[in-house]
């Protein structure tokens, strides 16, 4: 049994805190009545589904029936010498795992941030896998655990994935670039780092999404200008139906909309 705390499906190790340190975090938010913690096997009790559902030749999304904390999805990238489990979900079942394993296991496991920490650990002993968590996110860590490697820049934990910092939302915050993607141009595993919109055309940039608060100018040219020295063209996010299919061109867009709006360019609109 893991335990995790209800509203971000983030595991925790006991003693169990008063309050989940990354829901009193300013970028995230504890319910009026509280602090709320579950568990793994309550969620499975209670009927949660995992569907795993491909969503491009070897990538694959992992969603929970019902949501659990944030509500994000996993993404499974499938390559010849292991698979990338991506934000990992806060919710494992029997099933899910058993579907993965066809899949061909899971090598490494690793979150965009810490709010996508999930049940990282729970997959991972599941599915004997690394869990590649950012080093500079590391105090974030809910459940210390023996199978957590600490990274700081970029790793190449399987050919042709790589995962890179960007920082911005978190120090930590990261991408994964899966160099066979979109037919062979790239696609952008980007998280929250910079997260796809509902137009399907572009991309926000934000410390925190949901009590909006939003980067700097300065620090949206720099993530702007390192997504720019990738090559990819998908752009998925962490919620079901995230997707832009043509990501370069968002990212500039959206980067040079959010620094004409923080700037003051557009106060005569307000």
């Amino acid at each position: 049994m893991t335990i995790l705390c209800a509203t971000c499906g983030v595991e925790s190790a006991e003693p169990l805190p008063e309050t989940c340190p990354i829901c009193a975090d300013e970028r995230q938010w504890v319910p009026q009545q509280g602090q709320v913690w579950t568990s793994t096997d309550v969620l499975a009790r209670d009927g949660l589904r995992i569907d795993v559902v491909e969503v491009e030749p070897r990538l694959w999304a992992l969603t929970s029936e019902p949501a659990v904390g944030i509500g994000q999805r996993s993404l499974l990238v499938q390559t010849d010498a292991g698979n990338l489990l991506w934000d990992p979900l806060g919710a494992i079942t029997d099933d899910a795992v058993g579907q993965v394993r066809e899949l061909g296991g899971l090598a490494v496991i690793a979150a965009s941030h810490p709010h996508m920490f999930g049940v990282q650990c729970a997959w991972a002993d599941a599915l004997d896998a690394r869990v590649l968590v950012n080093a500079r996110d590391a105090t974030w860590i809910q459940r210390p655990h023996e199978r957590i490697e600490l990274w700081d820049d970029e790793i190449a934990p399987l050919p042709g994935v790589r995962i890179i910092r960007f920082g911005g939302h978190f120090p930590g915050a990261a991408v994964a670039l899966w160099e066979q993607g979109s037919e062979g141009d790239g696609s952008l595993l980007a998280g929250d780092t910079m997260q796809p919109k509902p137009d399907r055309a572009s991309v926000a940039f934000m410390r925190s999404y949901p009590n909006n608060i939003p980067l700097s100018a300065g620090v949206v040219w720099r993530l702007a200008d390192q997504a720019a020295s990738l090559r990819f063209r998908r752009l998925y996010g962490n919620i079901p139906g995230q997707l832009v299919e043509e990501g370069p061109g968002a990212v500039a867009r959206s980067a040079a909309r959010h620094i004409a709006w923080v700037t003051g360019e557009h106060d005569d609109l307000t």
